[in-house]
């Protein structure tokens, strides 16, 4: 959305990196990794979103005169270094996992292949952008399984920390299965639908309840959504509704679209009390949307109480993802190219922490199947030229807990790679899908998930593996390294 140039987009210390590499003449072609060690709001699963935003920054990735001059005034920068910079641009490989892809720790959700400079300096912005619309986008998701096929819409622009994180919110929340925005700018930019009724303070502008409500509906007889909790919901605002209703129909208004908005109260109790009335009033199709800081649990139990709620305006707690404000992605190196091999040579990251341990190598990752029902069994991260045949018997394990091991038998399942080019030799080769066709992909990308995995309280994990041949890399730099600690 915003105009301005991202390339200084960037931690500085990614740019006195740069400045070393370049002084010591290190350029070598590294792999890196972007990905994420625990999914986000203690969910099974999570939603890769942000790709396309990732794809823009790259192809507009140059230094202008104004970038330079500000560097230069740093003084902490050689003017060569500098002159270097005025020629950037990117010349590597990127690959991804396609926005709406369902997606499980340490999985790459971005690889890049590329000169170490070059690789080094996109890392802060592709870590922004990944990290937020991901977050957004699987707080979507789980917003969107609690209310059990009810519509969402996406109501949190004026509570989104600022303008671009308001607009690319909502574009990933519609990824993650809302189905529009109150935002305008996001549906005029993603041609995504916006929705919307009107205020407290368009009743309160009026002499009464009536009058605001009929004047509502004579400028908006198609949609006509009339928020009734003002002054007093079922004794003034669901009667005052019901008149307006009664006068539509008897002046021959075709009544579609139309219902009342909930917006305070106890929603499960008021949500009750006003279909009852309206269904006595001969209303029975009219709806009845709530909003009031929802979140996924709060509408799980309100679906658990019988609320008589069929659409859902979610601001707050979706924009700001407000019970995990965090994504926790990290962008680690994985393998470095042997300049006379061309070989990558694999690199791993210690702690002490083992969820903070990386997985060496240029990699892939493998979705597994099973053939009959379409959902995911596992997922196998692999090295890159690593093949697999489905109809052949796969035993996987985790590399954790390398006991617990499962035997999938030949031809009971499908493989699928996940992560797909981007760039190409600094080019892009991949046309990112509009964002209503991304929000469909990822409907049936949660059809794949098994129920278990979709619950919102202690979901059932989704095993994320390595291939024989990955984890023996993985254990023999482990080995070595400890063997290398005990010399000191």
């Amino acid at each position: 959305m915003s105009t301005m140039n991202l390339t200084l987009l960037t931690d500085f210390y990614e740019l006195t990196m740069m400045q070393g590499y370049f002084k010591s003449q290190n350029n070598e072609k590294v792999v890196f990794d972007a990905f994420y060690r625990k999914n986000p709001c203690d969910g099974g699963y999570a939603i890769a979103a942000g790709l396309d935003q990732v794809i823009d920054y790259i192809k507009n990735l140059r230094f202008s005169k104004e970038d330079v001059e500000y560097l230069r005034g740093l003084k902490v920068f050689d003017e060569d270094f500098l002159e270097y910079l005025e020629s950037f641009h990117f010349t590597g490989d990127i690959y991804a996992i396609p926005e709406g892809t369902i997606v499980f720790p340490r999985e790459p959700l971005i690889k890049v292949v590329a000169p170490i400079m070059e690789a080094q300096l996109v890392e802060t912005a592709i870590l922004t952008i990944l990290n937020h619309q991901s977050l957004i986008a699987t707080k979507a998701a789980r917003v969107v399984y609690a209310a059990k096929g009810d519509g969402i819409m996406e109501f949190g622009l004026r509570r989104a920390q600022g303008p671009d994180a308001g607009v690319y919110g909502a574009r990933a929340a519609v990824i993650g299965g809302c189905v529009g925005t109150s935002n305008v700018l996001c549906g005029q930019l993603f041609d995504v639908p916006v929705k919307g009724t009107h205020a407290h303070s368009w009743i309160m502008s009026f002499p009464d309840e009536y009058t605001a409500f009929k004047t509502y509906a004579d400028l908006y007889p198609n949609a006509c959504c009339l928020l009734v909790d003002t002054y007093d919901t079922l004794k003034s605002g669901v009667p005052n509704a019901i008149r307006v209703f009664k006068e539509m129909r008897e002046a021959g208004i075709p009544l579609k679209n139309y219902g009342i908005r909930l917006d305070s109260g106890d929603l499960a109790y008021m949500s009750k009390q006003a279909r009852k009335l309206l269904d006595a009033a001969g209303f029975e199709d009219a709806y009845i949307s709530a909003s009031s800081d929802l979140d996924e649990y709060l509408i799980d139990s309100l679906k658990t109480q019988g609320a008589k709620i069929s659409s859902w305006g979610v601001g707050t707690n979706l924009i700001t993802s407000k019970d995990c404000p965090a994504f926790g992605g990290v962008y680690k190196l994985a393998a470095v190219q042997d300049a006379e091999t061309g070989e990558f040579i694999p690199k791993i990251k210690l702690s002490e922490n083992t969820e903070k341990i990386t997985n060496p190598g240029n990699k892939t990752i493998y979705r597994i199947y099973d053939r009959q029902t379409g959902k995911i069994r596992a997922d196998l991260i692999c090295l890159a030229d690593e093949t697999f045949d489905d109809k052949k018997d796969m035993i996987i394990f985790d590399p954790l807990e390398t006991w617990k091991k499962t035997k999938i038998h030949a031809n009971t399942y499908t493989l699928r790679e996940l992560l797909v080019p981007v760039f190409k030799g600094g080019e892009c080769v991949y046309t990112s899908p509009s964002v209503m066709e991304i929000r469909d992909i990822c409907t049936k990308e949660k059809d794949t998930l098994w129920d278990e995995t979709k619950r919102l309280v202690n979901p059932h994990e989704v095993y994320v593996d390595l291939s024989d041949k990955l984890y023996k890399i993985k254990s023999e730099l482990l080995e070595k390294m400890g063997r290398e600690a005990l010399e000191y």
